[in-house]
This record gives structure tokens, C-alpha cells and sequence, in this order.
């Protein structure tokens, strides 16, 4: 098999032998289709006696270097994987193919299963393209920014773990929104509207939407709701005077310890990050096995 990829980057989530087992399954498809292979320095650590076997076969480098290197990533994991890739590499511009080992996969949607099939046609140029815009959240202090991060799916302003509501104003484009009292805030890409946007009560946006959601947090006001707006509006957040340990979140793996007055800055990345899918890969149907749509009452199943 001949691929229409030159080199091709692979990183696995550190864990379970499921893990292992799909990664040699993925490191046995790409040797067999010619391409030049890189592991991952912490994935060819972690990978099984097969790997071992073929270690003349492949190079290994640190993650960032994959970004040069290779014009396309394979990542063995779950969506929590694929987020931390996009955050890193997005801005490489380099491609990114998801094996889903996790749980939902709304991201990585190649089944174990599927590796020899699904990957094969992808590696052979047979596959849909998706472009996913980026958050980038700044905190800035006193008129000066102290620290920024990319997120694929949201950036969370919020109080950690306690139970209790924050105070915040909220801006967008600098033109006032409102002061709100809740548990926090939800600014969510239309990739992450489908993960904790909606689980607040954030609308489904399809990816290809060039908007933002914001979505408050259990407001203190019936009335508060889920805001979309613009895609290349700038979002502003300043936490509330009296908040003790307030936090902004970037995919909740990134994390920011806020000061009273802090100004949150939200607004796009610069470099979308590109998602490869199968042929038959479909949003909606995604949607439909992902969140149970296709469930009729009485138990009976919609067809596809």
C-alpha cells in the first residue's frame, strides 16, 4: 500500500494495554503503507514488544517536534487526547486523525475495530476534512497579560471546587453585556458545544459554524441564557472583587489561578486544527449514536 502521506506522527494516551494493543495495531498499518513513522518519546516508551520488534523502522521525537516533522498525526486516545494535540500542534497546521480508546469520541472517531480499514483508506487519501477554529484565552492583570493558553473546546471561568456562586461582568466586543451572579461561565468553539456547553444547557453547534457560545453556569436569574455570537468577536470576563481563588479553565486541562479583578480575554485562534475523518464519518450521526438520538420510546431504535 502506498499512502499519499510522506511521514506520519503517532501519539498514544499513556495507560491500559487496550491502549498498547491499538497503537501496534496503528504502527503495524502505517509500516505496511511506506510512510516514514515518528512515535511520540513518551508512546514508543509505553509501546508493546511489536513496536520493539520494528524499532529500526521508526523514529521517535518529543510531541512539539511532531508538529515539524510529520504532515500527519495519528492519535490513539480519547478526546481529552486529541484536545491536548490540538492545543499543541494546531498552530503547525499539520492534520490529525483520532483512534477513539476513550469514551464518548466525538473527536476520534476511528473505532479499534476500524484501524485497518478506516485508517487505510485515510492514509490513502480517501477522507473528509474538517477545519475546528481554537480559542484563545489571555488573562490579563493590571493592564498587562500574565497568561494565555489555546482551547479547542471551551474556556471556563469559575471558583474550582467550591460550591458557591461568583460575580462577574461580562463584555463582548466591548460593548456591556451584563453583571451576573452564577457558578461561572462556559465559552465554548462549536467543537466543544458538545461537551461541557451542553451539559449546562448550551446549544449543539455544528463544527463547520463560525460562532461562539456563551453559556452561564446555574445563574441566579431564570432568565439568563445561553448566548451565540459572532465568531470573531472578542470576549471579555472580570471576575468580581470579592471571589476568593477564582480559576479560568482551557479545556478544563489547563489551568489559571485568577485575582479579583482580572480581566478574562476570549477571542479565535489564529491556526484552525484539521480533523480527518472516514468517508462515511456524519456529525449528525454522530449525534444520533453519541447522545442516544436514535432511541425511540418503547425502546425501538430509529433507522439510519
Amino acid at each position: 500500500m502506498t499512502s499519499s502521506f510522506n511521514t506520519v506522527g503517532l501519539i498514544g494516551r499513556r495507560g491500559t494495554p487496550a491502549i498498547r494493543d491499538s497503537l501496534e495495531s496503528v504502527l503495524k498499518v502505517l509500516l505496511a503503507s511506506r510512510v516514514a513513522v515518528v512515535l511520540e518519546d513518551d508512546t514508543a516508551a509505553m509501546i508493546g514488544n511489536a513496536g520493539r520488534r520494528d524499532r529500526h523502522r521508526y523514529d521517535r521525537a518529543p510531541r512539539l517536534a511532531l508538529g515539524e516533522r510529520a504532515d500527519l498525526i495519528v492519535v490513539v486516545g480519547g478526546d481529552g487526547s486529541l484536545l491536548g494535540v490540538g492545543r499543541d500542534l494546531a498552530h503547525c497546521g499539520v492534520p490529525v486523525v483520532g483512534v477513539n480508546r476513550g469514551g464518548l469520541g466525538f473527536l476520534a472517531d476511528i473505532s479499534p475495530e476500524q484501524i485497518e480499514v478506516s485508517l487505510g483508506e485515510v492514509l490513502d487519501g480517501r477522507y473528509r476534512a474538517e477545519d475546528h477554529f481554537l480559542l484563545h484565552a489571555r488573562v490579563r492583570r493590571a493592564g498587562e497579560v500574565v497568561a494565555s493558553s489555546p482551547a479547542l473546546n471551551d474556556v471556563v471561568v469559575h471558583l474550582g471546587g467550591m460550591s458557591r456562586m461568583m460575580e462577574f461582568s461580562l463584555w463582548v466586543d466591548e460593548e456591556f453585556v451584563y453583571d451576573q451572579r452564577s457558578d461561572g461561565l462556559i465559552i465554548a468553539s462549536p467543537t466543544g458545544s458538545t461537551a461541557y456547553a451542553l451539559s449546562a444547557g448550551g446549544p449543539i453547534m455544528h463544527p463547520s459554524l463560525d460562532a461562539i457560545v456563551v453559556v452561564p453556569m446555574f445563574p441566579h436569574t431564570l432568565t439568563s441564557r445561553p448566548l451565540v455570537i459572532r465568531g470573531q468577536s472578542e470576549i471579555r470576563v472580570v471576575v468580581g472583587s470579592s471571589e476568593p481563588e477564582p480559576r479560568a479553565s482551557c479545556d478544563s486541562q489547563v489551568d489559571f489561578l485568577l485575582t479579583p479583578g482580572d480581566e478574562v480575554l476570549v477571542s479565535k485562534y489564529g491556526t484552525p486544527l484539521k480533523l480527518l475523518y472516514p468517508l462515511d464519518h456524519s456529525f449528525y450521526g454522530s449525534c444520533r449514536s453519541k447522545l442516544d438520538w436514535a432511541s425511540r420510546l418503547g425502546g425501538s431504535v430509529a433507522p439510519d
